[in-house]
């Protein structure tokens, strides 16, 4: 059995339809999933009780490093594997199905750049393309197809190629997406000289620098890249191995979520609780697009509900002391 209301997650609306399909969505998966199921157990939680989203159990993101989270119907079609450093284990999603990771990034996308249909999309993604596995990189080649410009492409190492790529799209006036790496938007910036301030261009980092330069706040490597680039605004992708969709920012690293896709900041003192607007606490994401896996996420980011709408990333939690993590392997 699979979850019955997975395409009318593109329908929602408003707030109680989306409250609607994720309570159904949670009674589902910690049923059918087994590793959920384990862990709402070990929380000592009876499912008749929770009855509005915030009183759903929040997986820890760490135990997609050490189980297989997945429901029984997942016929896990692919893997999507973490980037690591210092030989860490990566997360592991298992993918039911492709074709709808790809209907989903792609309403993700065109919900937020319903105009970008005829852009140019150039995708930057050093590291990334070097490894198998990487939910990035098959967004950025579906969405290079989607918008099917013989200008678009991936660019690993070659920033002159790059640099001649975007200056032919502004001689061509065309609509221009540069998606990349945190540190390859960097390279790129330090390294080639390209005057953006009359050209329709959306510059998009993914975060990231893997280990390769030192780590930066979002704030500041948006400056840089605004100073570089001669822009006024840098936009930004929310996103993780262990999600189907993402959220985006246009301005100022506040992200936005599509109608099927929530974030909500708990209290770093109490898992089980939550802040209000304006203070910081742990990210717990819900994506209802995740039906086969675990659509109930409590992330390793520290983040904050923004008053006017969205949220924004802080940082990250030191997960040596998540409670979730340590029940889980306290019962093995």
């Amino acid at each position: 059995m699979s979850f019955a209301k997975q395409a009318q997650i593109f329908q929602i609306n408003n707030d109680r339809e989306f409250n609607e399909i994720a309570l159904e969505l949670f009674h589902y998966q910690a049923v059918n999933n087994p590793v959920y199921n384990k862990y709402i157990k070990l929380l000592g939680r009876d499912l008749s009780e929770i009855d509005t989203i915030e009183k759903i159990p929040f997986l820890p993101i760490e135990l997609f490093k050490s189980h297989e989270v997945k429901t029984s119907s997942n016929r896990c079609e692919d893997v999507f594997t973490s980037s690591t450093t210092g030989g860490g284990e990566p997360s592991k999603h298992h993918v039911n199905s492709l074709e709808w990771y790809e209907e989903v990034y792609k309403k993700a996308f065109n919900h937020f750049y319903p105009d970008y249909d005829d852009a140019v999309f150039l995708c930057l993604l050093p590291a990334y393309l070097e490894r198998k596995g990487s939910s990035l990189v098959l967004m950025s080649k579906g969405l290079i197809e989607q918008h099917n410009h013989p200008l678009s492409g991936f660019f690993l190492n070659n920033l002159e190629q790059l640099e001649l790529h975007i200056h032919q799209a502004i001689e061509e006036k065309q609509k221009i997406v540069l998606l990349g790496v945190t540190f390859g938007l960097l390279d790129f910036a330090e390294n080639r000289f390209v005057d953006c301030s009359l050209a329709d261009l959306v510059i998009m980092e993914t975060g990231g620098m893997k280990g390769r330069r030192k780590e930066m706040v979002r704030e500041e490597v948006h400056k840089h890249l605004k100073g570089a680039f001669n822009l006024p605004n840098i936009h930004s992708e929310y996103g993780m191995t262990e999600l189907l969709s993402q959220a985006y920012s246009k301005a100022g690293g506040v992200f936005h979520c599509p109608p099927w896709m929530k974030a909500l900041v708990r209290a770093t003192s109490d898992p089980f609780s939550y802040v209000g607007d304006g203070k910081t606490g742990g990210l717990n994401i819900i994506d209802l697009a995740n039906t086969e896996s675990c659509a109930f996420i409590e992330t390793s980011d520290l983040g904050r509900m923004n008053p006017h709408g969205g949220f924004e990333v802080l940082g990250r939690f030191d997960h040596a002391e998540v409670r979730g993590c340590n029940l889980m392997v306290a019962s093995e």
